[in-house]
């Protein structure tokens, strides 16, 4: 599907394939000065695509799989496209800076879906600690909180909405908890092994059924 969507874009588009091409990693040493990279997810019960332009493939992402790669983007150009729902349709129109990383969410909005756009910028590299990201979409829990679950440790505290925070931690096996208003919010979320190196997200959103947890390991489109 990388393909496909990448081979979509060639002027003022969301992915250009070249830069995914030529990127042999995305943490060694870091974006090219004029690169940037967006991803997508899908936080809605019902499919999404994301359409570059008309008549040509679109990114479908499906609920079991909510998350895109993160795609390379020339960040002298304005990114465009569409989210598509069932009949819905939203524009996507962004500028997003050099080295900068961008999330496009599609959230729950009554029969539809609204957009979120969270910007992280440029993150220092470790290659001995792996890197952590805790994302909020999620206005209905207040004060946002991620635990490292049984172990009372606090990962990330107070996560304004349509935010994001990074920090780097030991490559260890980890589970965390969502913690809204000082309360543990639904079942802790096993991540499995971090890796030395590798960037992980975990991603806070709304559904019919209260804040709930999705998670990625941050992976460059090629």
């Amino acid at each position: 599907m990388s393909k496909h969507f990448s081979a979509l874009m060639a002027g003022p588009v969301l992915v250009c394939s070249a830069l995914a091409n030529a990127a042999p990693a995305l943490y060694a040493t870091g974006p090219a000065e004029d690169s940037a990279f967006i991803r997508f997810v899908n936080a809605s019960p019902a499919p999404l695509e994301v359409v570059a332009q008309p008549g040509q493939a679109p990114l479908r992402l499906e609920t079991a799989q909510p998350v895109s790669l993160l795609f390379p983007v020339n960040s002298s150009k304005p990114v465009k496209g569409a989210l598509v729902s069932g009949g819905q349709k939203l524009p996507i129109d962004l500028k997003i800076e050099p080295s900068e990383f961008v999330t496009v969410f599609a959230v729950p909005d009554g029969a539809g879906i609204q957009q979120a756009v969270v910007r992280e910028p440029e993150n220092d590299f470790n290659a001995l600690k792996a890197s952590l990201a805790f994302f909020n979409v999620d206005a209905s829990c207040a004060d946002a909180a991620l635990l490292a679950a049984g172990r009372n440790a606090e990962l990330f505290k107070s996560v304004p909405v349509n935010t994001a925070q990074r920090r780097l931690i030991n490559p260890v096996q980890l589970s965390v908890q969502l913690v809204c208003a000082n309360a543990n919010v639904g079942a802790a979320l096993d991540l499995g092994q971090l890796k030395a190196g590798e960037r992980y997200s975990v991603m806070l959103v709304p559904s019919a059924n209260g804040p709930r947890l999705l998670h990625a390991t941050d992976t460059l489109s090629h």
